[in-house]
């Protein structure tokens, strides 16, 4: 499987891809709240590039505009100006459904939260990206099994959120996350309600599922353990500036 930006055709086992993970340019991008005739900036001018493989992880202080960040990094919200090319394509003038079937296809989210669907179990909550990619059923099972395996769940795929722990709970969150091979994995603090153990288990599967796959990996953490693990590591400061954070 590969993740990358290919505009090849799609196979009927695999999504189209190039086997390496997103270049991700981000350009003075500013993000601005209007209320009552104030303007609140949350994020200035800030610029970043991601290199294809790349595993990078942001601290900061709450506040500091970490999460309004990811949003628009994963296009889940739109800068008030700036830039975002994801391989070479701008990604902020797209079209909202275009935008919606790339973001499905090309960027994988791991949230504090994993937001899984209670009514199903693990294999469904992790077949569902490749299933609204109109992935033919048995093949989305059998990438969903293949990577709840890579997680080491291979034992709970009919059990359902209720029946798991959190920790097994975030493990088919990230699951989820990588079945389609995404070029670009956003983890927002994938370990900040998990102890330390587990923590550190979700923490070497991020590193080693990178490794394996490919994908590009931003972390935004509290978390110094985690952002330890991470080749490069950035730190924001008010205004979503990015500077390098100290080595641990």
């Amino acid at each position: 499987m590969s993740p990358g930006g290919s505009s090849h055709p799609e196979s009927t086992d695999r999504p189209a891809g190039t086997g390496c993970g997103a270049r991700v340019e981000i350009a003075g991008l500013t993000k601005e709240y209007h209320h009552g005739g104030t303007t609140l900036t949350v994020l200035r001018d800030v610029d970043l590039v991601l290199e294809s493989g790349d595993m990078v992880s942001v601290v900061g202080a709450s506040g500091v505009g970490k999460s309004t960040f990811l949003q628009i990094l994963g296009t889940l919200d739109l800068p008030s100006r700036g830039t975002l090319r994801f391989d070479g394509e701008e990604l902020t003038t797209m079209a909202p459904e275009r935008l919606a079937m790339f973001r499905n296809r090309k960027i994988g989210f791991v949230f504090q939260f994993h937001h899984l669907l209670p009514e199903f179990t693990a294999l469904e909550n992790v077949m569902m990206p490749a299933l609204i990619q109109r992935m033919a059923k048995a093949t989305a099972r059998r990438r969903a099994a293949d990577v709840l395996g890579r997680v080491g769940l291979s034992h709970r795929l009919t059990h359902k959120p209720s029946q798991l722990s959190g920790g097994e709970q975030q493990r088919v969150a990230l699951a989820r996350a990588m079945v389609l091979e995404p070029a670009l994995l956003l983890a927002d603090e994938p370990t900040g309600n998990l102890d330390r153990k587990t923590g550190q288990d979700i923490h070497d599967l991020f590193v080693q599922l990178n490794r394996e796959r490919g994908s590009t990996l931003l972390v935004m953490t509290h978390n110094p353990e985690l952002a330890s693990l991470m080749p490069r590591r950035l730190k924001m400061i008010d205004g979503g500036r990015l500077e390098q954070a100290e080595a641990a």
